[in-house]
């Protein structure tokens, strides 16, 4: 009796787990495509149906499918330009090649503007990487403006580098993005987008008067609880409050992205990588 008790447990406990594993399998390599509209008087006539992919986190992900079902998802999403939102590259675990092979494979699809993220700052050797990028066609927006023409009319496309290439300062990380968007001329009367890495200073990017801001780095909290949110981020700590989605602050929306890829915990609970795509809209 014993003997086929402990079978029966143990063929559940299989069972289980073989459960559990399929569903984190399915959970960290099925990618989910969020669909935004960003409507704005300040959006020109010209610029309405314009359609902007945001990726973010992809930390040189390994995964072949989710890698391949990103490609696919953006070719069939035609948009009219890709930004990249930091962390394309892991850190701990540097692989830059799987980085420049994913770029080579989008990056004939729209223009490609790109910001650093914390672990691109933690590298030695981003200078190569940069480089690499800068190759494949993609605008580095490292405290830069890029002005996006379409027709006879035009927005700003604004980009910061992350905090992290700025510790040596006693300055505060609000103080740090300021002091960065002081050479950066900008016409606040202009539809603005800024790219930032990181979604815990929204204070800051409404301050500044910006239109829409483009995020990342929470990774969704990482681990989803329903009805609660995310889990914890960087920056954050536990219970975290921008993890993912659209947040208001007076005329600014902030959109985090949930990211493609994991670094130190390597698995995501509720919280299915993330394609953000988003289409501006004359209001």
């Amino acid at each position: 009796m014993k003997k086929r008790k402990t079978i029966i447990i143990i063929l559940i406990s299989i069972t289980l787990l073989f459960f559990i594993g399929l569903y984190l399998y399915f959970e960290n390599n099925y990618l989910q495509i969020s669909v935004y509209t960003m409507e704005s008087s300040k959006i020109p006539k010209d610029f309405v149906g314009f359609k902007i992919i945001q990726i973010s986190d992809f930390h040189n992900t390994k995964s072949k499918k989710l890698t391949n079902d990103l490609v696919k998802e953006i070719k069939n999403s035609n948009p009219n330009i890709i930004v990249i939102t930091g962390d394309l590259i892991d850190a701990y675990k540097t692989n830059i090649d799987i980085a420049i092979s994913f770029v080579k494979k989008i990056n004939n699809i729209a223009p490609i503007y790109y910001v650093t993220g914390n672990h691109e700052a933690r590298i030695e050797n981003y200078a190569e990487f940069k480089d690499k990028l800068e190759e494949n066609k993609v605008t580095i927006l490292d405290d830069k403006l890029e002005v996006i023409k379409k027709d006879n009319s035009e927005i700003n496309l604004i980009g910061i580098d992350d905090l992290s290439f700025n510790l040596n300062t006693y300055r505060d990380d609000s103080t740090i993005v300021e002091d960065n968007l002081i050479p950066i001329q900008y016409d606040k009367n202009k539809f603005n987008i800024l790219l930032s890495h990181r979604p815990e200073l929204i204070e800051t990017y409404a301050k500044n008067s910006f239109d829409l801001v483009l995020t990342g780095h929470a990774h969704g909290g990482q681990i989803r609880i329903p009805f609660i949110g995310g889990l914890i981020a960087p920056n954050q700590g536990l219970f975290p409050k921008y993890t993912s989605g659209v947040y208001e602050m007076s005329n600014t929306k902030m959109i985090v992205s949930r990211g493609i890829g994991n670094s130190i915990l390597p698995f995501r609970v509720n919280n299915r990588p993330e394609l953000v795509v988003i289409e501006l809209k004359n209001k």
